[in-house]
């Protein structure tokens, strides 16, 4: 479980790619210090399992299930991804609570910057339009983000510079692809109505 503060960006350093499965490896720095294999680290907001860890070269399984639903296939050597280390018992909860459950791609529609500001229009599939609350949460690349404006299948998102440059959202442009997780609660909620109908 991670709480959508993305820690860092980090540069995939090597791609192995065939049908259905891709094993990236990832320069975690700093963020490598007390982690092990079988742990769980969140990359553009899918929760990966170590596989693989020597120094701070984490080496990351995608199955096809993940690459359905996320934009980590398209990643290439050298591209910045978000990281986030999983929660620990007793530290503080930003953000709101991510499970690194992906639940499908959005399309940034618009970036407007203006200064230090700077709104994120991205659009959804047809069924997650269900998770767009005004002024809700949703993970976004895995950060953890409160929606600004809805239109429709689309929602908005401001965001500040720290967010700008700590996380892959200051490099993304208009056309790019964002990995959306649901708030997790508005899941639940969905389920129970669902059955009671």
């Amino acid at each position: 479980m991670f709480s959508g503060i993305v820690e860092g960006l980090r540069k995939v350093v090597k791609i192995n790619s065939k049908k259905d499965f891709s094993t990236i490896l990832v320069d975690l720095g700093v963020f490598s210090k007390g982690e092990k294999i079988g742990d769980s680290i969140s990359v553009n907001g899918a929760c990966l399992t170590i596989a693989k860890l020597e120094g701070s070269l984490a080496s990351f399984d995608i199955i096809k299930e993940t690459l359905d639903k996320t934009d980590l296939g398209d990643l290439k050597k050298n591209d910045k991804v978000n990281i986030e280390r999983s929660l620990k018992i007793g530290e503080r909860l930003d953000g709101h609570f991510v499970l690194g459950h992906v639940d499908g791609i959005g399309i940034i529609e618009k970036k407007i910057q203006d200064e230090d500001n700077c709104v994120i229009w991205i659009s959804l599939p047809k069924n997650l339009e269900y998770g767009l609350i005004p002024k809700g949460s949703i993970g976004v690349e895995g950060i953890s983000l409160t929606i600004a404006d809805i239109k429709e299948n689309k929602f908005a998102i401001a965001l500040i510079p720290h967010t700008l440059k700590i996380t892959t959202l200051g490099i993304k442009e208009k056309g790019d692809k964002v990995n959306i997780e649901i708030d997790y609660l508005g899941k639940w909620i969905k389920k129970i109505v669902e059955e009671k109908e």
